[in-house]
């Protein structure tokens, strides 16, 4: 026995994208929406977000270069994280819908206050948020690789955040 455990999804050479998505779809993360504020506002669902660094305090968010938040985010100074409360998978759902309007009218759907630093929009009822300043970016490959030095954050410690795996959305289960 050498302690390697099978595996479930047959090997396959690198670039098999399809492939690549169902093994990262084992990991478990959690849900934010990223918003734009200013003259061209904007929110995107996004789960490949991850803290950097404490000091300075930096976030990162992954954004595909064919979305438009890629080009407003490219003029913006600032942008908003809000992580998600498990209560909050339809207002995952709206802004991942590429359907949705655009500008401040994709914004009547949720609730929703101007971040008092950057102006972006805080998602109301969210886990936590965090107002960022752009701080630098780089290419990722298919996305861009964002970094926010954080201006302002806060927490809901009475909520457990959105987690999103294996392709669906997940909740926290309670504890025995």
């Amino acid at each position: 026995m050498t302690g390697r455990a099978a595996p479930v999804v047959a090997p396959a050479v690198a670039g098999d994208s399809r492939l690549f998505r169902t093994v990262l779809g084992a990991f478990a993360t959690g849900v934010t929406v990223v918003t734009v504020g200013g003259a061209r506002p904007h929110g995107m669902t996004a789960n490949a977000f991850a803290s950097v660094s404490l000091d300075p305090p930096l976030v990162l968010v992954c954004i595909d270069r064919k979305a438009v938040m890629h080009e407003v985010m490219a003029a913006a100074e600032y942008f908003a994280v809000s992580v998600l409360a498990a209560s909050q998978e339809g207002v995952a759902r709206h802004f991942a819908d590429d359907w949705r309007p655009r500008g401040r009218a994709q914004f009547e759907a949720v609730d929703w206050s101007p971040g008092e630093v950057s102006g972006a929009p805080l998602i109301r009822g969210a886990a936590a948020w965090l107002e960022c300043a752009l701080w630098r970016s780089y290419d990722g490959g298919d996305h861009t690789i964002v970094l926010g030095r954080s201006l302002a954050m806060g927490r809901r410690a009475d909520e457990d955040a959105l987690l999103f795996h294996g392709g669906r959305f997940r909740r926290f289960a309670e504890e025995p």
